[in-house]
């Protein structure tokens, strides 16, 4: 008894049918979607970087009224501003206050923050939690309310007119707000790597400098950041501790363009822009940890 097999027919693919459409990854955007967040993003750094542009542009007027007739100082643009400036003025002296006042309040901020942050992170002494709300509460008292006592403390340790006296004026204004922002980042720091070091034999201080600090690098560019702007930027403190006009630092020396009855606003524009110089450098070195360290300390707190 013989038996067939039968073979199903074989069907074939029809050639003419379409190719299924590409689908959309997860995250990926449309093109106009691209298209519309590069223009909007386009816009936003031509007006971040107008008012910029604008000041250059402006100091390269020789007159002090070419703000008026801007238009005018194409025909006759020069350098006469910049060079007025590093000639005829205390330029060089507020440079030099400004970098010893800024570096040092940066060092010396920087370090109390990252011990004081550390400590109310790691340790449970007593009071340590109403230690950062004390912290706290001296940011609440404005310049003017703490300008006398200050002065009176300076006076009595003869550091008016000094550089320490005004260092220590802004540490007092930039520690609170940096031990804040290293004790939240520290939080991120898991407590087995201080365990690992004292099994290890480091010390608190050993633990803290080798393996703590290196991974708070992110933190500590933050907080350094922090204090060297307000240190480079502030007028209120520098004007009334620094009496010698040797001793202004770039923000007070700005000043010194205007008077009661004129304001040479070429000459301050060209200051403006050398002083832009030095504060762009330190962003430049402190921008890879920036957002990492202003982003990482809000995790836990």
């Amino acid at each position: 008894m013989s038996t067939t097999t039968v073979e199903a027919p074989v069907t074939k693919q029809d050639s003419t049918s379409t190719a299924p459409k590409k689908t959309r990854r997860r995250g990926e955007n449309s093109r106009a979607t691209s298209l519309v967040s590069h223009g909007i993003l386009i816009v936003a750094s031509l007006i971040a970087l107008f008012p910029v542009a604008w000041l250059v542009f402006l100091s390269l007027g020789p007159d002090k009224d070419d703000y008026l007739h801007p238009g005018g100082i194409w025909s006759k643009m020069s350098l006469s501003n910049y060079s007025f400036v590093l000639k005829e003025t205390k330029f060089f002296d507020w440079l030099l206050t400004t970098a010893v006042v800024t570096l040092g309040t940066t060092l010396i901020g920087v370090i109390i923050a990252a011990t004081t942050g550390y400590a109310v992170s790691r340790m449970r002494f007593p009071g340590y939690k109403k230690f950062m709300w004390v912290l706290l509460v001296t940011q609440m008292f404005p310049v003017a309310v703490l300008m006398v006592p200050m002065y009176q403390i300076l006076s009595d340790l003869q550091l008016i007119d000094t550089y320490p006296g005004l260092i220590l004026v802004y540490c007092s204004t930039v520690v609170p707000y940096c031990a804040w922002l290293m004790k939240g980042y520290f939080d991120t720091i898991p407590f087995e790597i201080d365990e690992a070091g004292r099994v290890d034999g480091l010390s608190p201080f050993g633990t803290f400098a080798r393996l703590i600090l290196p991974l708070a690098k992110p933190g500590l560019a933050v907080a350094a950041f922090y204090s060297f702007l307000t240190a480079f930027g502030e007028v209120a403190f520098a004007s009334t501790f620094m009496l010698s006009d040797t001793k202004y630092t770039f923000a007070v020396g700005l000043q010194t363009f205007v008077s009661e009855h004129d304001a040479q606003r070429n000459l301050m524009a060209a200051t403006a822009v050398l002083i832009a110089i030095p504060i762009s450098a330190f962003f430049y070195f402190v921008q890879k940890n920036l957002v990492t360290g202003l982003t990482a300390g809000g995790t836990k707190g």
